[in-house]
């Protein structure tokens, strides 16, 4: 290979025809979306996305490294949006939260196929896959724990506020929203459930006295 290593020649190709990695990608999302990872071959992506089979190795060890790559590259959307968003509301964190949950919606929301792969089928990969999902959805923790900790310190969310609870009831009510959204056919606008699910969180269920 020219003296190259293989990752070194993938990185090479990835630079010079990054078409062909988004092609790829996007195959990927379809039809492990819409087919079930397990049922979706790297022949059937390669056939999705209008390449050869071995173009596909160019880019990607295999399709676990494809599974890794579309998280990557949509919590690396996600972070990008929402930090962002986030600046122009610098210290209101109810904005904040607001601004979470509506860019976390609008990504999935008009990408059904993405919602099912990373809501279904990403769920289905094994202990040293879920080691590097944790760490590629981190940064994404981060910016929930940011802000939880923004609403504490200026007084909008209660000083006894539990931090991890706290980003797991965020994190785990706008993430179990996408899932029936897509599990009960997406036949209803995602982000129509943005202020619904913010009056939950901030409002939370008991009355006001």
């Amino acid at each position: 290979m020219n003296g190259y290593s293989f990752i070194e020649v993938r990185t090479i190709a990835q630079k010079k025809n990054n078409e062909k990695y988004e092609a790829i990608l996007r195959a990927a999302v379809k039809v492990i979306g819409q087919a079930g990872y397990h049922n979706a071959p790297i022949s059937k992506i390669a056939r999705e996305a209008g390449v050869a089979d071995g173009t596909v190795y160019l880019y990607f060890k295999n399709k676990e490294d494809i599974l890794i790559s579309i998280l990557r590259e949509t919590i690396g959307t996600l972070v990008d949006r929402i930090s962002g968003e986030l600046r122009s509301v610098e210290g209101d964190a109810a904005e904040s939260l607001k601004r979470l949950i509506t860019v976390y919606f609008e990504i999935f929301g008009v990408n059904p196929d993405l919602a099912m792969f990373t809501q279904v089928h990403l769920r289905q990969s094994n202990a040293e896959m879920r080691k590097q999902i944790g760490d590629i959805i981190r940064p994404y923790y981060q910016i929930i724990d940011n802000i939880i900790l923004m609403g504490i310190e200026s007084g909008v969310f209660r000083q006894s506020t539990d931090k991890r609870i706290a980003r797991r009831m965020i994190f785990g009510t706008m993430d179990e929203t996408v899932t029936a959204w897509i599990l009960t056919g997406a036949k209803y606008e995602l982000q129509s459930l943005v202020l619904p699910v913010y009056d939950v969180m901030v409002g939370g269920l008991c009355a006001k006295p």
